[in-house]
């Protein structure tokens, strides 16, 4: 039994056309990536399952390993009209929104004039989000969730698509401030990036000394990613995914009978966690080219889907606990 989404009906004939074309399309996206990001694979296709959900990814791990380089990279090859912000202590929400400036016409009448910030693009990079204050950091909360931004009281809509990629050094770093945990909810995924393989790096070392660098080609429109985004709403569900999707959550919820989650979790991750897990399976499973998700894919997407979204408790993190830890367990429940 499957479950469908509430969207126009399409027949399975189509489906099946439509995936066909959208696997092309995917497999050109991952070629034209992997023409500069080498190694690397499992986080190229979190962050690309996030995109291709609709969603926002956090790119977390130490500098050095490219993770810039991955949202230029991505930007070019989907053809999205992108814009960086270098967060920093003293960046403040109007240098991402943008400000009203007062100007005087001809005849001396004053008038507001909206002048928008670099969060009017399609993929927006937010490179070190860890570094500016919470105040500016809280800053994309609204454009995250709703897609549109309000100053001075005037609703302003952000282009579609729209798609926030930002880059977070480990907390354990000078200079960081840890984000809010309405803001951590808002992102699909956290993708953590580790070091590459020592083949990777050898081809780091090779290909990236010379004179001249890779670079990255567009091979996708914006229209066609948005076609992709709502096929992938489209694709069934199977019965047995959504079962392992809410077992999974709620049993990573404390007070919800699973001793171990009442032991080490002080809070847990809510409904937007579900719906994140229901949005990247099916699209981790057209990019590895199947019509419907499993719950290999809830396994799976498990640790980026939920780990940001639940806290340990104290004597969790006393005891040596690690976020990881708790959801590893709770995957072997489903």
């Amino acid at each position: 039994m499957s479950v469908m989404v509430k969207e126009s009906p399409i027949s399975e004939t189509d489906m099946i056309a439509e995936a066909e074309k959208a696997l092309a399309d995917i497999s050109r996206i991952r070629d034209g990536v992997g023409r500069v990001i080498f190694g690397q694979e499992a986080v190229v296709e979190r962050t690309l399952v996030a995109l291709l959900a609709g969603g926002h990814a956090l790119l977390v791990g130490v500098p050095g390993l490219a993770k810039t380089k991955l949202v230029e990279t991505l930007g070019v090859v989907l053809g999205l009209d992108s814009r960086r912000i270098q967060f920093t202590p003293d960046l403040m929400p109007s240098d991402i929104l943008g400000s009203e400036v007062m100007e005087q016409d001809e005849i001396g009448k004053r008038s507001f004039r909206f002048i928008s910030g670099p969060i009017f693009a399609q993929l927006l990079m937010a490179d070190e989000i860890n570094r500016a204050s919470p105040r500016t950091q809280s800053a994309l909360l609204q454009a995250m969730q709703e897609y549109h931004v309000t100053i001075a009281g005037v609703r302003h809509d952000l282009p579609a698509p729209f798609h926030v990629l930002a880059t977070q050094n480990p907390l354990e770093q000078e200079g960081t401030y840890p984000l809010p945990e309405a803001q951590l909810d808002r992102f699909l995924m956290q993708v953590d990036i580790l070091y590459p393989e020592i083949e990777a790096e050898r081809r780091i070392l090779l290909e990236t000394t010379g004179i001249e660098d890779a670079k990255a080609q567009n091979v996708l429109q914006p229209v066609r990613l948005k076609e992709i985004q709502t096929l992938i709403r489209r694709m069934p569900v199977p019965e047995s995914v959504v079962e392992a999707i809410l077992t999974l959550v709620r049993s990573a919820r404390p007070g919800q009978g699973n001793a171990e989650t009442d032991k080490h979790v002080a809070w847990g991750p809510g409904p937007r966690a579900s719906q994140a897990l229901m949005l990247c399976t099916r699209a981790r499973a057209l990019y590895d080219g199947r019509l419907a998700p499993s719950v290999d894919d809830v396994r799976a997407l498990a640790e980026p889907v939920l780990q940001h979204r639940m806290a340990l408790t104290f004597a969790a993190r006393a005891e040596g606990t690690s976020v990881r830890d708790v959801v590893a367990k709770l995957v072997k429940g489903i």
